[in-house]
């Protein structure tokens, strides 16, 4: 299934952001004073789940190409047609709408959120067609179900051909404590570990939330997702945790929508529902790395997905890295890069690739050249010559580019690249590596990952008597 046509289901809302600088306290109560910069709207709850699937997540086999429908309450009033407005590429069905668009506003300085205001509701749906609600899931590849606790999970309509729909055809559900229970046969049913809880009105841990609610809700699979813990997947034959990298980010905001649309994406392009998980799980933890959803809709409501002019410099780089570089910022997404000799490729090597890999968007692997390998390691390095280390690491799932460089230091292939995320490994601190105040320089970032303990290219040649 090359294009399938997904279907979300659920209730949207309209997310504001509005973003400045505080550095003062008012004078008239002990609060904040934010000096506004800017304003951005964008589509949430089931809209934002719409939004997502409409744009992958760089992991995983899902599919090629996909198209949108959102079938949500929405209401005809000024926030609701900014609303309707911003879903682009996604097609509205519309359902009726009791009450203003529910709107959440979220006042934010240097990052980080001071306040939330809500407004509009209660969104709950109204005049509802059953055969209208037929009619659009007949279309669908895949539906998932995103429920925001304004009643469309609850509507006896949307209930009755969700369930019919279940009994063939593949529904992902993200249920709420305020919605309606997922019907029964779903394909993958998502609860974070909260709501899970909150499902079986008891404390347990998510592995044994995951299996319970398999059965509580007749479904075909559970994952129980548990953050940095990953998620618990309960099948028909049994459980299994699917762990989640490390990352840095404390905001997840978004992550549970990244997460089932990425899921649904994958099971609608023929995947089987582990390897779904797996790659939701993956894609879950790039969209907090990568700010979550604050910077997801700041970016594309700035209008950076329209792509952008390649920094000064960018033209030095290989005409194959140039076009990465705009497919990725022309999204909106996050450029990695790491850097090193690899000369004999391990799993220390891999374990770490993979680690960057999953820290954004795009992986670029800044390469010593032969005769830099030789100045660091010595005169009988590289065991491997450039051109084939080259290419053994453009082969890898986790690498989307490489780029050769000469000196002893990355520095000067660094700020050709610009990258968003500078990755090293080691026991050192960022503030130790000499390139950190370049990278910082452009906005960047600097991670640093702990090796695999055990594996080193020396202690391999040491062993196969190469060096002694």
């Amino acid at each position: 299934m090359s294009a399938p046509h997904v279907v979300v289901v659920g209730d949207a809302l309209l997310d504001r952001d509005v973003s400045g600088t505080s550095t003062r306290l008012s004078p008239d109560a002990p609060v904040p004073v934010v000096d506004v910069d800017a304003v951005f709207a964008s589509p949430g709850g089931a809209g934002l789940a719409a939004l997502l699937c409409a744009d992958p997540p760089s992991v995983g086999a899902g599919p090629a190409a996909v198209t949108v429908t959102l079938l949500a309450p929405a209401a005809d009033d000024d926030a609701g047609r900014e609303l309707a407005g911003a879903l682009g590429e996604v097609a509205l069905e519309r359902l009726g709408h009791e009450g203003g668009t529910r709107t959440k506003t979220r006042i934010r300085s240097s990052g980080q959120t001071l306040v939330r205001v809500d407004e509009g509701g209660p969104g709950t749906p109204v005049g509802v067609s059953a055969a209208h609600v037929a009619a659009v899931l007949a279309g669908a590849d895949a539906v998932l179900v995103s429920d925001y606790g304004g009643g469309v999970t609850r509507d006896p309509a949307v209930r009755a051909a969700l369930e019919e729909h279940a009994r063939t055809g593949v529904v992902v559900w993200d249920p709420h404590p305020r919605g309606g229970p997922p019907v029964p046969g779903c394909t993958l049913v998502t609860p974070n570990a909260a709501e899970a809880a909150a499902a079986l009105e008891g404390p347990a841990s998510p592995r044994e939330l995951a299996g319970a609610l398999r059965r509580h809700w007749d479904a075909r699979a559970v994952a129980v997702t548990a953050g940095a813990d990953g998620a618990y997947l309960a099948t028909t034959t049994g459980t299994e945790r699917v762990p989640a990298a490390p990352v840095q980010n404390t905001d997840p905001c978004g992550a549970g929508d990244r997460f089932a649309s990425a899921a649904v994406l994958a099971l609608g392009g023929g995947t089987d529902v582990t390897a779904a998980v797996e790659t939701a799980v993956e894609a879950a933890g790039q969209w907090v790395a990568s700010g979550g959803a604050a910077t997801w809709r700041t970016r594309r409501a700035a209008g950076v997905h329209a792509r952008p002019a390649l920094h000064p410099g960018a033209e030095r780089l290989p005409r194959e890295v140039q076009e990465l570089l705009g497919e990725v910022r022309g999204r909106g997404g996050t450029v990695v890069a790491t850097g090193g000799c690899f000369d004999v490729l391990h799993a220390g090597h891999i374990a770490s690739l993979d680690a960057a890999r999953r820290l954004g968007d795009a992986l670029v692997v800044l390469l010593n050249s032969d005769a830099s390998v030789r100045r660091l390691k010595g005169p009988g390095r590289p065991v491997v010559g450039e051109a084939d280390r080259a290419r053994v690491l453009g082969a890898l799932r986790s690498v989307d580019a490489v780029v050769l460089f000469d000196e002893d230091d990355p520095r000067a292939a660094l700020n050709l690249l610009r990258p968003d995320v500078w990755v090293k490994g080691g026991d050192y601190t960022p503030e130790q590596l000499p390139e950190a105040v370049d990278v910082r320089g452009w906005g960047g970032r600097v991670t640093v990952l702990p090796y695999l303990s055990g594996r080193s290219t020396t202690a391999i040649l040491q062993k196969a008597g190469r060096e002694r």
